[in-house]
C-alpha cells in the first residue's frame, strides 16, 4: 500500500487554490480597487509573504482566478469545436450545454462576473482575458462556422457576424443579470436559456407555414 504524503506537503500544495478561493471572494464582495494583497492573506489564513511567493502581484490573482476557472471550459469547447465532423449543430449544441453546466458552478460564473464589473475601470482584466479565452475559442468557432457553410450544413452568411449571433445570448444574458438585475423569475435558467438559444439559432423565429 503506497505511502500517503505528509499532511504538510498536502497543505503546501493546497494553498495555491486556497488563496486563489479567497482572492475572488474577496474581489467580488468588496470589488478589485478596494481589495488588498493582504486582505486576500488574511481571508485564506496565510502570510502576506506566501501569497506573493505564489502570485507576485495583485493582477498575478485575478489572473490566476482566469486560468483555474475559465482556461479549462476553453479547453474543453476547443476540442469538442475542432474534433468534430459533420454538422456544426452538434458541436455548437454540446460546446452551450456543456458551457451552460460549468456557469452553475458559483466559482466559474464568480469570474465573468467578476470581469463584467471591473472592466471598465481596469482594462488590463479584460486584455487578460481575451489573451487566455476568447483568442484562443473564437478562431476556432469562426473557423468551424465557416467549414459548415462551405460543406452545405448552414446556408451562407458572415462568419464573423454569425459568431456573434451565436455567442451573444449567453453574453447579453450574463449582463442583464449582473450590470442591470434582470434575471428571470427562477434565476439565471442557463439551461432553459441554451435549448431556447439552440432552438431559435438553427430552426428560426418565425413559426412555419403548416403550423398556422
Amino acid at each position: 500500500m503506497p505511502e500517503k504524503p505528509p499532511k504538510f506537503r498536502r497543505r503546501a500544495e493546497a494553498r495555491p487554490d486556497e488563496v486563489l478561493d479567497a482572492a475572488l471572494a474577496l474581489f467580488v464582495e468588496r470589488g478589485y480597487a478596494a481589495t488588498k494583497v493582504e486582505d486576500v492573506a488574511r481571508r485564506a489564513g496565510v502570510s502576506k509573504g506566501l501569497v506573493y511567493l505564489y502570485f507576485p502581484s495583485k493582477e498575478a490573482l485575478i489572473e490566476g482566478i482566469v486560468l483555474r476557472a475559465v482556461t479549462p471550459v476553453a479547453d474543453r469547447a476547443i476540442a469538442e469545436i475542432s474534433s468534430f465532423e459533420g454538422h456544426p449543430r452538434t458541436a455548437i449544441s454540446t460546446v452551450m450545454r456543456f458551457l451552460v453546466m460549468r456557469l452553475s458552478d458559483p466559482q466559474v460564473m464568480a469570474v465573468p462576473r467578476l470581469i463584467m464589473r471591473e472592466v471598465a475601470q481596469f482594462p488590463h482584466i479584460a486584455e487578460m482575458y481575451r489573451r487566455e479565452v476568447l483568442d484562443r475559442v473564437i478562431p476556432v468557432l469562426r473557423e468551424r462556422l465557416q467549414r459548415g457553410m462551405d460543406a452545405g450544413y448552414l446556408r451562407p452568411h458572415d462568419p464573423d457576424l454569425t459568431l456573434r449571433s451565436v455567442i451573444g445570448p449567453l453574453v447579453l444574458h450574463v449582463m442583464l443579470a449582473e450590470i442591470f438585475g434582470i434575471r428571470p423569475e427562477d434565476g439565471l435558467a442557463f439551461d432553459r436559456l441554451v435549448e431556447n438559444h439552440l432552438s431559435i439559432l438553427f430552426d428560426g423565429l418565425s413559426a412555419r407555414e403548416d403550423t398556422k
